[in-house]
C-alpha cells in the first residue's frame, strides 16, 4: 500500500516552484498549552512563518489521514479537541494512520512526514533527548534526526534533560549540531548550558551551503541550535530548582515514558509562575523566524 500525504493546495505549489515552506509540529498546540491559548500559539507560529516569508506547514494525522498544512478550521479542532488526538511519535504513524484515527505530531513524526513531502526546514520549540537520571529513556527524536534530510531549527533540547548524554547520543548517531550564532549548546530557557559545540554558523546562507553538501553526501538530519533570545532568558537557578522539584514529584507519582515530559513542563510552568510558558513562546516564535531564513536561503540556494 503506497503513502501519500495531503498537502494543501498552498503548500503543494510552494514546493512545486521551489518557494521556502516551513514545517511545524502539532504537539505545540494540542498538548502544550489548554485552549485557547494553544489556539493562540498556533496561529501566531503560522504568522510569524508568512512574516519571516516562508509558507507554514503544520502538520497533523487527522481523521487517518496525515496532512501537511492545516486550514484554520482543521487548527482549531486541533486545538479545541486536544483531548482526542494522541501524542504521535515517528513509530506510532502506522498504527494511527491505519485506524483511522488523530495524533498530533512530534518533532520525530513531523519530521519524517516533512522530509517525505520534500520540506527540508523544520522549527520546533526544543527537541526530546536523554532524560535526567535513566540513560535507557531516549526519545525518539534523537534517532529519527539521524535520517531523513531535514534541518531542525530548535533551542537545543528541552531543558528538563541530560544535555551531556543527550548531545552524546547525537554525536553516536551522526547527527550534525551546528550553533546558530553561538558555540554553546543552548539549554532551552538559558542561552547556555556549558557544553562547546564543534561547529557554528552565522547566517542562513552558509548553514544552507552546508546543509547543500550534507545532503550531497546522502547524510540525514541536522540540529540547528538557536538560542533564547537574550531578553527571554530565564535564571538558571530558578529552572533548575524547579525541574529537581519537578522529577522529584514525577518519580513519587510513577509518571514515566511519555506523559512524563508534559507532565514535567506543565509542573515547570507552576513552579515558575507562568515564566516558563512565557519563554517557550517567545523561543518558539523566534525558531520560527530563523527557520523561515534558513528555508529562503536554502531554496534560493537550490535556484542556483
Amino acid at each position: 500500500m503506497a503513502f501519500e500525504a495531503i498537502l494543501t493546495e498552498e503548500i503543494r505549489a510552494a514546493l512545486e516552484r521551489g518557494a521556502p515552506v516551513l514545517a511545524l509540529e502539532s504537539t505545540i498546540v494540542a498538548h502544550g498549552l489548554p485552549w485557547p491559548d494553544n489556539l493562540e500559539i498556533g496561529r501566531a507560529l503560522e504568522q510569524a512563518a508568512r512574516e519571516a516569508g516562508a509558507v507554514p506547514a503544520t502538520i497533523a494525522v487527522i481523521d487517518g489521514a496525515a496532512r501537511i498544512g492545516l486550514s484554520d478550521a482543521q487548527l482549531e479542532r486541533l486545538a479545541r479537541e486536544a483531548q482526542t488526538f494522541a501524542k504521535a511519535a515517528a513509530a506510532d504513524l502506522p498504527v494511527i494512520l491505519a485506524r483511522g484515527g488523530n495524533a498530533a505530531t512530534t518533532v520525530s513524526a513531523t519530521a519524517t512526514l516533512a522530509a517525505r513531502a520534500g520540506i527540508r526546514v523544520f522549527a520546533t520549540g526544543g527537541i526530546g533527548g536523554v532524560h535526567r537520571g535513566d540513560a535507557m529513556d531516549i526519545s525518539s527524536d534523537l534517532t529519527t534526526l539521524a535520517r531523513p534530510p531535514i534541518a531542525v531549527v530548535s533551542a537545543g533540547a528541552k531543558a528538563i534533560l541530560d544535555l551531556p548524554r543527550t548531545l552524546e547520543v547525537l554525536e553516536t548517531l551522526g547527527v550534525l549540531v551546528i550553533g546558530y550564532r553561538t558555540d554553546d549548546f543552548p539549554a532551552f530557557y538559558m542561552r547556555r548550558s556549558g557544553l562547546r559545540l564543534e561547529h557554528r554558523c552565522d547566517t542562513p546562507e552558509a548553514l544552507a551551503r552546508i546543509l547543500a553538501a550534507r545532503w550531497a553526501l546522502g547524510q540525514g538530519g541536522v540540529l540547528v541550535a538557536n538560542p533564547i533570545p537574550e531578553e527571554a532568558e530565564l535564571p538558571v537557578e530558578k529552572i533548575e530548582a524547579a525541574i529537581s522539584d519537578a522529577l522529584a514529584d514525577a518519580a513519587r507519582e510513577g509518571i514515566g515514558g511519555k506523559a512524563l515530559t508534559p507532565y514535567l513542563l506543565s509542573t515547570l510552568a507552576q513552579r515558575t509562575g507562568g515564566a516558563s510558558i512565557r519563554a517557550n513562546r517567545v523561543l518558539a516564535l523566534d525558531n520560527v523566524r530563523v527557520g523561515a531564513a534558513v528555508a529562503r536561503a536554502w531554496t534560493q540556494l537550490q535556484a542556483g
